[in-house]
């Protein structure tokens, strides 16, 4: 699709330590929201993991899904919240945390490209803003995603990894459990994270919206 990512064929698991700066991902998206006056969706509890589930997600049902080799994320969609949007290269910003997209772009997606490509073995990471100045952005409604549904990544090699969607949940950014969120279950699993929670003028969202989605299905 037009972009020279080397061929490389990352198998390489990422340190601990960059994880646990990637655990800080909501402290850089978007702190200064619009004034919404219902505010984003927030996960239903219909939506949550199930309880007592730990990192390794729900059982597989069937054959697994095979992997695909490393080739960075280009477009992320979700048909049911309607999300259509480029996916651009997000690092670590001067503090260490993740960078979020330019605010000014609503519908702009990043994916943590020092960590798994979507569809690799392991737990990749897009991340984008709920909002801006000026209403909504990419994934304003992503709290109201529920079970089943599906997050579509489009690849710079063509290829489309496609996640089915098994929990939902909102952490608060002081308590954010990393090692839940990003801990390798031994799939292909995919996160898709973005501000939530209560809000204030002051400190932004106080919270991070957690998509756990897995691989499903590739084509």
């Amino acid at each position: 699709m037009g972009r020279d990512y080397s061929g490389a064929e990352r198998t390489r698991r990422v340190p601990w330590g960059a994880v646990a700066l990637v655990m800080l991902t909501g402290l850089a998206l978007m702190r200064n929201g619009a004034d919404i006056t219902a505010g984003p969706p927030q996960p239903a509890a219909a939506a949550s993991l199930d309880k007592g589930q730990d990192t390794a997600g729900p059982p597989v049902e069937g054959e697994p899904v095979q992997t695909l080799p490393y080739a960075p994320a280009a477009r992320v969609q979700i048909p049911s919240i309607d999300v259509d949007a480029p996916v651009i290269d997000v690092n670590l910003d001067a503090n260490g945390w993740i960078a979020a997209p330019p605010p000014e772009d609503p519908n702009l997606a990043g994916w943590y490209q020092n960590g798994i490509a979507p569809g690799q073995r392991g737990t990749a990471v897009v991340v984008g803003h709920v909002d801006n100045k000026s209403g909504p952005a990419v994934f304003y409604g992503l709290g109201s995603l529920a079970k089943g549904k599906q997050v579509e990544v489009t690849r710079y090699d063509g290829r489309i990894g496609v996640f089915e969607v098994y929990g939902v949940e909102v952490f608060s950014k002081n308590d954010f459990p990393g090692a839940r969120v990003y801990g390798d279950t031994g799939h292909a699993e995919l996160r898709v994270i973005t501000c939530g929670g209560g809000y204030s003028r002051a400190g932004g969202y106080d919270g991070n919206v957690v998509v756990f989605a897995r691989l499903v299905e590739t084509r």
